[in-house]
């Protein structure tokens, strides 16, 4: 059973990520939206990982602080909720020279709602993601047809 305190505590629902580039670095291109989204209150960033496949399987961690000025506002972005363990279970998804970023954040434009969800009783019981290549193959097919 839930305590009040975790009932009451305005908080969204918390979503993480795995990107992978086909080469060994992001070069920051996408930084700019995701400094947007955290800057109009959509989202807050829990943790930002960076990790490196090697060609031969072997994986590490990238600092931030060396991908760039681009990623400079990302540096200490962790809240201890993404692991060492979390890092390689992500990294052996990954194919060898690649590199990927982890992300964990909470979608703080959704807190309201789920704060009253979790108030009234309510708990998550399924959830997912429609990956966008399906929605845009779906959305094909029916003009098509």
């Amino acid at each position: 059973m839930e305590n009040e305190a975790s009932i009451d505590m305005e908080m969204g629902p918390i979503d993480y990520l795995v990107v992978e580039w086909p080469d060994r670095q992001p070069r920051g291109e996408a930084a700019p939206y995701l400094i947007d989204l955290v800057d109009r209150g959509l989202i807050r960033i829990l943790d930002l990982a960076f990790v490196v496949k090697d060609p031969d399987g072997s994986v590490s961690r990238l600092e931030i602080a060396d991908l760039g000025d681009e990623f400079g506002v990302f540096v200490g972005a962790s809240s201890g909720l993404l692991s060492d363990e979390d890092a390689d279970d992500a990294a052996a998804a990954l194919e060898p020279g690649t590199s990927a970023a982890l992300l964990v954040y909470e979608n703080t434009w959704a807190a309201p709602f789920a704060t009253a969800m979790r108030r009234s009783g309510a708990q998550l019981v399924a959830g997912g993601r429609i990956p966008t290549q399906a929605l845009i193959a779906a959305l094909d097919a029916a003009e098509s047809a």
